[in-house]
Parts: structure tokens; C-alpha cells; sequence
């Protein structure tokens, strides 16, 4: 992504100001909303939006500025972490075009991180220049603030990985590098950040952390990984160590996000290593099991999917797909393979588990479906091609990486899309980023692009 020389040129002179910029209400120092950082946090200044290079271009304009959502998405795949929508009242399919684009925003920079909804404002992340950029618009889609937080990635596949988390009123993001920021919702004003691989003495994968941290009531849940610990919680409020787990046999970091599975009297975190499946008692941080799962390049990157005492996972490069299943024993827990099925090898674009089913992308391109007890696979069909889906009312949002959207109901029978289209987007990289579907519009995200599509049923 290249930014135009005069946004630039305005970013630039603008970021000493620390001013928090609404395109609708004009420039409004940000010192008027903010507080003073925790003790020790390293201050970043917010970069306000720039004039002519960071505003929508509005198609159709439903919701009133500032507007909020009668649905959250206040985390990556959603509130339960399942990538499963509430929304209903949808269209049961599109129009040849595709259904209405309510508006296009541009300048959230290049990434692939996907996007987070709650009190009326949507957020994500991007490279500018040479800053990973926290990004927070209105529901019209106008930048509000922009907010640093470290260095852009700018190694294998620039861009920005990981996606906001929202927590009240108060986002949390972890960049490529390690860069983990806690920013005012309000006005991007940072509270605390700190570096996680620097505090825990690891390094980042090849391709950049693209964890999206988890917030476990009063703890920001994180990845680290590395010789001194694997999985860390930090307490929200400060950044400061709450626990850090045992190193899981020196694991580095992979690419995955965590998820909190309830079960037996017992909270664990789950997630991927660079060459394993962990599990972490959510409450003292003692490492539980560690079940080996190696793929190509240390590319575990799906978050890992638990229902019933089971955890399914799934990589790309031929490894698959496995469902562990979990046995308690006094305090710790074992770990055994209960089916495997190599037709699924995810990539990164995410599976999804609905009605006893697994729906996803295999590194080939192919759509597949899994019975979740069996492993058996109920069909391999090529839909758009390889890429991500979120769900909502029984239908796949599937989202191909060179910019295809389909509409595919979710019945284990056949992948048969009901509607395409392509979205109007000149970005050159791959369309990575997960979709979202929240209070009736569909967000796609490509580079430095941000689409809002009207998909209320008529």
C-alpha cells in the first residue's frame, strides 16, 4: 500500500499535536478526554485522521453517525469466539452485483487484521508508513482516531496481523513485533504497553505474531511463548504479570488466537504453539498438557475449536486436521487423538463448527466439510477458492484471498453458493482478512480498504 505524499506529509506533521480528530466535528484536542498513563507505560501519541486521506466514500448512508450497533463483535470471531453471528432478518441471497456497498473507507493502511464493533465505533489495525496504526471509525465509516503501536511489519507479507479487542471502554492490540497497547476507546489515548516478546525474552515467528489477545475478566491473555513461559496473563488494567505458565518444551510463538473452554470445574486457555496444542489453567497459569501438532514453517495458525471435553485443530500444508480428545486427571489433564482427517489442512482462513459440523478452506483451495464426531469427510468442492467465512442464520460468508465473497448455505450435504461477487478493491495483496457479519452489514477488509455492505433481508 502506498500512501498518498500530501496524507502522509499531514500525518506527519500532524502526529505532535496528540490530537484526536473527528472528520465530522472538526479537530478536538485530545487532552480535553484524556488520562494520565499508568505508572511506567510507555506513551504513544494518537496521529489524528488525515484531511482528504482517511475519509468513506458513501454510497448509501443508513445509520446516523456515531450511531451504536444493536450487536457487538467486541473480539476476533465475535463475542463467544465461535465466528457465529446472532444477526438475523438477512438476505437469503444477493443480487448479481452483490448486495448494497453503504459506504468504502480508505486509510487504515495495509494489513490483514480483521475487524472489532461495539458503542457505535468499529476498530483495526494497519501499516502507515512506518507505524502500525490502531484504527477507530463511526459507523459512517469516518476515521475518528489513528494510534501507533510500534513499528510496522514491513518483513514477510507486510501488514498488520493481529485484530483490536475490545473490553468496555478500553481496546487492546498486539502487533507483529510484540507491541501490546491499551488505548481509551474514547480517543485512542494510550494507558499502558509493553513488549511481550522483550518482557518474556522470545522472538517473533517468521511471519509476525498475529495473535488477537484474549480478555479474561480482569486479565489481557497473550502468547509469548519461548524458553521462559508459553502462555502469560497480565492484569488488564496495568500491564503488569498476573501469571506466566511453564515453558511448553521451548515452543515459540505461532500464529494462532486463544480461546477459554470451560470444562470439568476447570477454565483453560487454549492455543497454538509454533509445534503443539497447549492447554493452561486459566486461574494459576500452571501449563496442563502440551499435545505435539507440527506442520511446514511452524504454521499453526487456526485458533484452536473446543465443544464436550474435545479440541478441534486444523493446518495448512498437508499436516490437517485433528480432534483431541481430553481426560481430567487429578489436576492435570491428558490429551489423545481421537480422529484425523487430512482433506482439511486450514491455512489461516479459520473453521467453523455448526450443528455437528466443521466448515472450512483447505490450503488447495478447496471448500470441505467434517462430521465433528467421525472426522468423516461429507464433501470437497471448489465454491470462490481458498480463503476465510464467518456465519450467520444458518448461511457461510465465505471471503476467497483474491477478493471473491459468496453466500453458501451451511448444510453438510454440497458447498453450493446461492450468490458471488467480487468487491471493487485495486489493493494487490491477498484478501486475508476474516469477515464479519454485525447488526445487518457485512465488513470486508482488503489493505488499506474497509467495505460496508447492506445485507438486511428487504
Amino acid at each position: 500500500m502506498k500512501l498518498q505524499q500530501p496524507v502522509l506529509s499531514l500525518l506527519i506533521a500532524l502526529a505532535p499535536l496528540v490530537l484526536a480528530c473527528s472528520q465530522d466535528q472538526g479537530n478536538v484536542p485530545a487532552q480535553s478526554q484524556r488520562t494520565e498513563p499508568a505508572a511506567g507505560a510507555t506513551t504513544v501519541k494518537p496521529v489524528p485522521a488525515a484531511a482528504g486521506g482517511t475519509s468513506a466514500s458513501h454510497v448509501v448512508t443508513l445509520t446516523a453517525a456515531g450511531t451504536a450497533p444493536s450487536t457487538t463483535w467486541p473480539r476476533f470471531h465475535g463475542p463467544r469466539g465461535d465466528n457465529i453471528s446472532d444477526d438475523t432478518g438477512l438476505l437469503s441471497a444477493w443480487p448479481e452485483d452483490g448486495p448494497e456497498l453503504i459506504w468504502k473507507a480508505e486509510g487504515i493502511g495495509n494489513g490483514f487484521a480483521s475487524v472489532t464493533i461495539a458503542d457505535g465505533r468499529i476498530f483495526t489495525a494497519g501499516n502507515v508508513a512506518d507505524q502500525l496504526l490502531v484504527s477507530a471509525l463511526d459507523m459512517d465509516g469516518k476515521i475518528l482516531w489513528q494510534t501507533p503501536n510500534g513499528a510496522a511489519w514491513k518483513k514477510n507479507y507486510p501488514g498488520a496481523r493481529g485484530t483490536p479487542t475490545l473490553d468496555g471502554d478500553r481496546v487492546y492490540h498486539l502487533g507483529a513485533s510484540g507491541d501490546l497497547a491499551c488505548l481509551k476507546a474514547a480517543d485512542g489515548t494510550v494507558l499502558w504497553s509493553i513488549n511481550i516478546l522483550e518482557k518474556f525474552g522470545s522472538q517473533p515467528p517468521e511471519w509476525g505474531l498475529s495473535e488477537s489477545v484474549l480478555i479474561d475478566g480482569d486479565r489481557v491473555v497473550c502468547t509469548p511463548g519461548g524458553t521462559q513461559t508459553c502462555i502469560v496473563a497480565l492484569d488488564k488494567r496495568t500491564g503488569e504479570t498476573v501469571w506466566q505458565s511453564d515453558s511448553a518444551d521451548g515452543d515459540g510463538p505461532s500464529y494462532g488466537t486463544p480461546q477459554l473452554a470451560e470444562w470439568e470445574g476447570m477454565r483453560i486457555i487454549l492455543n497454538m504453539t509454533a509445534k503443539a496444542l497447549v492447554g493452561v489453567d486459566a486461574d494459576s497459569g500452571k501449563l496442563l498438557f502440551r499435545y505435539p501438532h507440527e506442520t511446514a514453517y511452524d504454521v499453526n495458525a487456526s485458533m484452536p475449536i473446543f465443544h464436550d471435553g474435545k479440541v478441534f485443530i486444523s493446518t495448512g500444508y498437508g499436516s490437517g486436521s485433528e480432534l483431541i480428545g481430553l481426560k481430567k486427571e487429578g489436576d492435570g489433564i491428558t490429551a489423545e487423538q481421537l480422529w484425523e482427517n487430512k482433506d482439511l489442512d486450514n491455512h489461516h482462513g479459520g473453521v467453523i463448527l455448526y450443528q455437528g459440523f466443521l466448515y472450512g478452506s483447505n490450503y488447495r483451495g478447496k471448500w470441505i466439510c467434517l462430521d465433528w464426531n467421525t472426522g468423516e469427510t461429507k464433501y470437497s468442492e471448489n465454491g470462490i477458492g481458498k480463503g476465510s467465512a464467518t456465519l450467520a442464520e444458518g448461511m457461510l460468508y465465505t471471503y476467497s484471498e483474491r477478493k471473491k465473497v459468496g453466500l453458501v448455505p451451511a448444510v453438510p450435504t454440497a458447498h453450493d453458493p446461492v450468490s458471488s461477487f467480487t468487491i471493487p478493491s485495486e489493493e494487490r495483496e491477498q484478501s486475508w482478512a476474516h469477515p464479519v457479519v454485525a447488526d445487518g452489514r457485512l465488513y470486508l477488509r482488503h489493505g488499506n480498504l474497509l467495505f460496508a455492505y447492506d445485507v438486511r433481508g428487504k
